[in-house]
């Protein structure tokens, strides 16, 4: 009975290796990707299989969360992108991930996704808008610091944020360098799990750069 028991428990772990590797494999050909598309559209084509990962999965917040990823890059730069329908898209991918998070760590990722989102809707219109989507972006990332802390990509969007903040609002270049600089050394520190989020070290080299 052992010996049947134990080949079953063998057998059945067979197909779920082969959905681990095959979802594996398919993140690191698709996360290569970021690296190569260039337009709008093929950053939206990318958020598109991402989610299409996602909902195949079942289980993993990770496509969902660069589903999401996908649509704010390009919406820094491109401004026929409809800010607020790109903003409402990116929820509902977030939306999807949380409840497959396993820790603090994943939560606060997905909590600096939704602070970059309403970013992105606060810019479209900074004196009018930062009543609402300037506060909700800050919220999201005062609550994702007190789950992680130590996330370089946190304390990068904070010295982000007082970077593109003017002086006479507390803000400003000279603010912004000790939190860049902090970012800095939690980026080189950081050792990811495999799969999991790891950019931010060249842009927030680059900003503090420009502090000096």
């Amino acid at each position: 009975m052992i010996k049947i028991f134990t080949a079953i428990v063998l057998l059945a772990a067979v197909p779920a290796l082969a959905q681990s590797e095959k979802y594996t494999e398919a993140m690191k050909a698709n996360l290569a990707k970021f690296g190569t598309v260039k337009t709008t559209e093929e950053y939206q084509a990318l958020a598109a299989t991402f989610e299409r990962i996602g909902d195949a999965e079942k289980t993993e917040w990770l496509p969902y969360y660069y589903a999401g990823i996908a649509l704010l890059t390009p919406a820094w730069t491109d401004t026929k992108v409809d800010k607020d329908a790109n903003a409402t898209k990116i929820k509902s991918l977030l939306d999807k991930a949380d409840p497959l998070t396993k820790d603090n760590k994943d939560k606060a990722e997905l909590l600096a996704a939704r602070n970059m989102t309403a970013t992105q809707q606060m810019l479209v219109d900074p004196q009018n808008r930062w009543m609402t989507y300037g506060q909700e972006g800050g919220n999201y990332l005062k609550q994702a610091k007190e789950l992680d802390p130590e996330n370089p990509r946190l304390a990068y969007l904070e010295g982000a944020g007082i970077f593109g903040t003017p002086e006479q609002f507390g803000g400003g270049k000279a603010k912004a360098k000790p939190v860049l600089e902090k970012a800095v050394e939690l980026f080189k520190a950081e050792k990811p799990e495999p799969l999991h989020p790891q950019w931010g070290l060249e842009i927030a080299e680059s900003m503090l750069a420009q502090c000096q």
